[in-house]
């Protein structure tokens, strides 16, 4: 994979103050793009962040046929570039391409396209604790054709943004048991826009009463938790960890698998098991349930204060040093900045 070079003539990293990055509000200069038609990828460029030009007839725009990923990277104190579990997210973005009809595109051109990008764009990572340089993979399906069927034609981008905390403080979730973000079947487990728009209308609501998420139950009975909007869910009870199983309708989360991976590396009792609602406020009204938190690459591990469920708030214990979602963090921001081995090999260092 040959990739063209354009360079942006003049650097819009100015205008961002890094003290007080917000997440997602400033785009790197550069972004990667390619395109595919006649069966292959072709037309491998680095180019000045821009908007692009669509056919308003474009299949993504009416059909959904749109899929992303998102990972992060970082720097350590030798001011090298560190990105976390790049090949995890190449293998979910191509399962999602499969279950949405889209082109695999390999891995290697995924790895080498976001390493090219951020060695030019290095100055763009912070360098700060709890910052990271946030980057967005997608591929779009472009056939200028009404009719519902697969595309044949779509284009491939990376662009990149320095981010801060996603969430600054724990959050408050409710317990959703009306809407439906995903059911079996369906593509809940893929990273594809039909997910996130599934939920806008409940999560606006939930923000109305003053939650910050929401907790979403199964399709059909409603009686067992899944994931929340922005990542996969942990409740320590009794001192085991459980988490949801994987499935249709929950994401495979790179943060839940480091997790999981790094709870048997301390010998933590742990359990992938369905969790039904009404063990969770059990647990909390018995005081069997010590901590409860949210694990995903924007959130990274977001812990939960409150717990909303048929109109009733329920305030969890604070979380503190001893916590297993603190000692979590610890380890994986450790990981991320190169301040502790990497015993995993999910870093890749440029």
């Amino acid at each position: 994979m040959k990739i063209d070079v354009i360079h942006k003539k003049k650097s819009d990293i100015d205008k961002v103050d890094f003290s007080d990055i917000k997440f997602g509000a400033f785009h790197s200069d550069h972004m990667f793009e390619a395109q595919f038609f006649e069966g292959s990828w072709k037309n491998f460029k680095i180019l000045p962040f821009d908007n692009i030009t669509i056919s308003p007839a474009c299949t993504t725009l009416h059909y959904g046929q749109t899929i992303f990923e998102g990972l992060k990277a970082y720097k350590n104190k030798d001011d090298e570039i560190l990105i976390f579990r790049m090949d995890k997210n190449a293998k979910r973005f191509n399962i999602s391409a499969e279950r949405m009809c889209m082109p695999n595109f390999p891995e290697q051109y995924f790895t080498k396209a976001i390493s090219e990008l951020l060695i030019l764009d290095k100055k763009w990572i912070p360098n700060k604790k709890n910052t990271s340089l946030y980057i967005r993979p997608l591929m779009i399906a472009l056939d200028p054709f009404i009719g519902i069927k697969p595309a044949e034609n779509f284009k491939f981008y990376i662009f990149t943004c320095p981010a801060g905390n996603y969430y600054s403080e724990p959050v408050r979730v409710k317990i959703e048991t009306e809407f439906t973000r995903a059911i079996k079947g369906g593509v809940g487990y893929s990273k594809t826009a039909a997910n996130y728009a599934a939920s806008l209308y409940p999560s606006v609501l939930a923000q109305e009463q003053n939650y910050d998420q929401l907790i979403w139950t199964d399709g059909k009975t409603h009686n067992y938790i899944e994931e929340s909007g922005t990542m996969n869910l942990f409740f320590v009870i009794e001192n085991t960890l459980l988490t949801a199983p994987l499935g249709d309708t929950v994401l495979d989360g790179v943060t839940r698998d480091s997790i999981l991976a790094l709870a048997e590396d301390l010998n933590i009792k742990t359990e992938v098991r369905n969790i039904s609602v009404d063990e969770v406020i059990n647990s909390i009204n018995n005081n069997t349930l010590q901590e409860a938190f949210g694990a995903g690459t924007a959130a990274t591990i977001a812990p939960i204060k409150t717990i909303g469920y048929e109109n009733k708030d329920y305030d969890l214990p604070k979380i503190d040093s001893s916590s297993l979602s603190s000692k979590f963090l610890d380890l994986l921001d450790g990981i991320k900045y190169g301040s502790i081995n990497d015993n995993h090999n999910w870093i890749t260092k440029l």
